[in-house]
């Protein structure tokens, strides 16, 4: 009989950095069959080591890695949790709040599908919580000064961007589990832009170049208010040419949670895609998550537009949507009117939201609705911000996707999905703005008074950046 050996750090730091996977391949069977194992047993309290024992022995760890073909991952090792990596990813932080698991246990090696094995006998199950992201990754230039058209910008900040991106970067940012599929050129700037989602643990492996097209480019104007305006360098861009047979199915298949927009639905092929893709998870059972993300500029007529966005829009569970979009999306409906918003409802949705900016959002549910107010904050730029509220909801959905049914844990997830929002207003660019859960935290809990910190003068650069770095480190 053929085998094969592979080792698979489960997580980084202590207590358990020393536990290793050892995977042994069976070619006849086409499988990995994985045993626990500690190098350092120091660290691990009596009952963890009972926890270990009494599972191993009556499960086997089962993923992939190197030439494996069926990617296994026992339950019952994980209190019989199907989401077997989240139940060891929430078992690890909830005993040590220092550890943090993130994806699966071959995340870095591109692992696709994850199997339980009960008694032996595989048994399909959705790996560790992942939210994949579907769209546009693009280059955004935000002028370093605040209130002033394209033309007399002094300078201006290259950032990456591009809505689903943000969220994917966001979730991640967050400590979850999240993936991006699109596309982008083979040029300068796609590399760049694969390598952040790379460097913030995103899966990047449902990533195509495109050696034709270029990656997209957005000149962003802001506004005295940090409102913004754009400019937009495609037609086409790499994005717009993601065709069905560059679909990572499989990455698709293990999500938990599905989100795109409605960019993506612009033109041929990556309409196409983006329906395929639909598609494909609804049919796995993943949950569908649809921000429309209006960019009129990039439609041929606003009529485009409408049609468009609606097109899809009986499909989603979650929907997210600003006030301008409720006006233009009912055609002239009053974005503060519950009866507007309602008029979106259809009966598939769990989940309606719509966010007010620093208001805070609306939610409307079968069973309830309400409002959360938005944290204060001193806004410089308000790009990403919609972004990463959705990133802060999805991350806490993906954990607890009873929320849409639990009116007090909703308004939880979305006081935090507020503060998300509010961070990311205070710093130029999306991605580099998207926060980590302890800045959420230290904004949540700060005392209310203390909300707006100091700001040095919007042309400040540099001041700002110190006020940022300063402001960081001891306030947000």
């Amino acid at each position: 009989m053929a085998a094969c050996y592979c080792r698979s750090a489960l997580m980084a730091g202590p207590p358990f950095k020393d536990f290793a996977a050892t995977a042994t391949s069976h070619a006849n069977h086409s499988h990995c069959v994985a045993h626990i194992s500690s190098r350092n047993s120091k660290h691990k309290t009596p009952s963890d080591k009972s926890l270990l024992s009494s599972h191993v022995k009556r499960s086997s760890i089962l993923f992939s890695s190197g030439g494996c073909k069926q990617p296994l991952l026992s339950h019952s090792f994980l209190h019989h949790n199907r989401n077997s990596d989240a139940a060891l990813s929430s078992y690890f932080q909830e005993g040590y709040k220092g550890s943090t698991l993130r994806g699966n246990v071959a995340q870095h090696q591109g692992s696709v599908k994850c199997l339980a094995s009960e008694n032996g006998r595989p048994i399909q199950a959705k790996p560790s919580e992942m939210v994949v992201c579907f769209g546009e990754m693009l280059i955004d230039f935000v002028p370093t000064v605040g209130g002033l058209s394209l033309a007399n910008a002094p300078a201006f900040k290259k950032a990456p961007g591009g809505a689903p991106a943000n969220v994917a970067v966001g979730i991640a940012r967050l400590g979850g589990n999240s993936a991006f599929m699109g596309k982008v050129g083979d040029d300068e700037f796609g590399y760049m832009l694969v390598d952040i989602l790379k460097e913030n643990r995103v899966e990047s492996r449902g990533v195509r170049f495109d050696p034709g097209a270029r990656t997209a480019l957005a000149f962003v104007t802001l506004r005295e208010d940090g409102e913004r305006e754009f400019m937009f360098y495609r037609n086409p861009s790499a994005d717009m040419l993601l065709s069905i047979p560059e679909l990572d199915v499989e990455l698709l298949q293990q999500a938990s949670i599905f989100h795109y927009g409605s960019i993506s639905l612009i033109a041929e092929p990556c309409r196409s895609a983006h329906l395929k893709a639909m598609e494909i998870a609804r049919n796995a059972g993943v949950l569908l998550s649809y921000d429309p993300n209006l960019r009129l500029p990039l439609w041929p007529s606003a009529e485009a537009a409408r049609k468009g966005i609606k097109s899809i829009w009986d499909q989603a569970d979650i929907i997210k949507i600003s006030e301008e979009e409720i006006t233009f999306l009912t055609e002239g409906g009053d974005p503060y009117s519950d009866e507007a918003a309602m008029s979106l409802w259809h009966p598939n949705l769990k989940l309606l939201l719509v966010t007010e900016g620093a208001d805070g959002c609306r939610y409307y549910a079968k069973d309830f609705s309400g409002r959360v107010e938005g944290l204060k904050v001193n806004p410089v730029d308000t790009t990403g911000a919609g972004d990463a509220f959705v990133a802060g909801l999805l991350s806490a959905l993906v954990r607890d996707l009873s929320l849409c049914q639990d009116e007090t844990k909703l308004r939880e997830a979305l006081k935090f999905a507020n503060a998300c929002g509010a961070i990311t207003t205070t710093e130029r660019g999306a991605i580099p703005a998207l926060p980590d859960r302890d800045t959420v935290m230290r904004l949540i809990n700060r005392p209310r008074e203390s909300m707006l910190s100091p700001i040095p003068e919007p042309n400040s650069w540099q001041g700002y950046t110190r006020w940022r770095i300063r402001t960081s480190q001891s306030h947000i």
